[in-house]
């Protein structure tokens, strides 16, 4: 057994008073975010230094015993500070280089806020400081473990969630001696070297007929009205029932892989890079890459397998996985090639497998770069090889 964190997402059904708090919430959260984000910067641009958490913390508390100011004290305490801790990791991931300079938060981006203790769910109802009669919740699977912190949101469609984390004992699955490469693409989403393929759903292809149709409704209408927001509305439905779609069934590969095999090896992509490519950006967002790298590596976690990112710019499209050549010519809509030593390769098939080789040969020699996701955002900014590939021009894509 083990201890693990686990999150369960479920909807709330809050009464229209406990609709109007967390409205509450969410602006003070907004406003705590950007008044503290806004000091640092003046502070910095005057001074060449900036309060940390201690400090604004203390400052937080003369915010909210000032006349202009004193209707914070209408918000849980505990989820203000908690909005200064977000603040502080937000610096925190800047100097670390693994993601930009933090942003102001707009009222019409993700309105989030959390509750970090004195949390309780009971009867399919949710009790929190300020929501001590219980916001309506909807369980449809039954939670286990340790309740840590809840974060409650609402969506762009309107619809206001919950996200509860929770530590709990963990038994791993039992381990199986599989090992299989993974090859990511486009074409097929995912190949492996057990010449596996799993279907490139093209979710927003799928969806983007009747998307375009209602963005074309929405920019007809008058913004700010009523018309406006309720078509508004049904765009972020769209965007809601692609992105759902998109994850379940990455979830589903990635938790598939993971209980056939102990080690499972995959390319360390410059997606940020390969984004670039106006030509391929809408194909390598829709099958999201990143968000599988993430799925597979917290579930390969939570069982004790090993994931193994090789080296980018290894070519492992154009190398033979029998005999070794390297073929320098290969073009991207070249899916089937031989070698002049007379190996019939099927592309994807083949770069799985000479992924898999070396991730072994990485792992017997004590390189291997098995990551936890700390290093998922950081990448060289050079394009990988198969970015570079990507670059060409592709015309039976899309």
């Amino acid at each position: 057994m083990k201890v693990i964190y686990k999150t369960y997402y479920f909807r709330l059904k809050p009464t229209r008073a406990q609709q109007e708090l967390l409205e509450k919430h969410f602006g003070c959260m907004r406003f705590v975010y950007n008044h503290f984000l806004n000091q640092r910067k003046e502070q910095y641009g005057s001074t060449g230094r900036s309060d940390g958490y201690n400090q604004q913390a203390k400052s937080l508390t003369d915010l909210k015993k000032q006349e202009d100011t004193v209707w914070l004290n209408e918000i849980n305490s505990q989820s203000l500070q908690f909005a200064l801790r977000c603040l502080d990791t937000a610096y925190l991931k800047f100097y670390s280089g693994k993601s930009g300079f933090p942003r102001f938060k707009s009222k019409r981006g993700k309105n989030s806020f959390t509750v970090p203790q004195n949390i309780t769910l009971s009867e399919g109802k949710l009790s929190v400081p300020k929501f001590k009669e219980g916001i309506r919740c909807i369980v449809h699977r039954k939670m286990e473990g340790d309740i840590r912190r809840v974060t409650f949101s609402r969506t762009s469609t309107g619809k206001y969630n919950v996200s509860i984390l929770t530590q709990q004992l963990y038994q791993p699955r039992p381990k199986t001696g599989g090992q299989v490469g993974v090859d990511l693409g486009i074409n097929h989403l995912i190949v492996t070297s057990d010449a596996e393929y799993f279907k490139n759903n093209r979710y927003t292809r799928k969806y983007e007929r009747s998307l375009a149709r209602a963005q074309k409704d929405l920019s007809r209408k008058q913004k700010g009205s009523h018309s406006y927001e309720k078509q508004r509305r049904k765009v972020a439905r769209i965007h809601e029932k692609i992105r759902n779609a998109r994850r379940d069934w990455l979830h589903q590969i990635s938790r598939r892989l993971v209980n056939q095999n102990d080690v499972i090896v995959i390319e360390d992509l410059g997606i940020v890079y390969m984004m670039a490519n106006s030509k391929l950006a809408k194909h390598i967002a829709d099958g999201s890459w990143g968000t599988f790298v993430e799925f597979l590596e917290y579930k390969a976690d939570w069982d004790d397998k090993q994931v193994i990112k090789i080296d980018r710019f290894y070519p492992s499209s154009k190398t033979c996985n029998k005999c070794g050549w390297i073929n320098k010519d290969l073009k991207l809509s070249t899916r089937e090639w031989r070698c002049p030593n007379g190996h019939h390769l099927q592309r994807d098939e083949n770069a799985a497998i000479n992924i898999l080789k070396k991730g072994l040969r990485m792992a017997s020699s004590g390189t291997g770069d098995y990551t936890d996701g700390d290093d998922v955002r950081s990448g060289n900014t050079q394009l990988s090889e198969k970015s570079e590939a990507y670059s060409s021009a592709m015309p039976w894509v899309g």
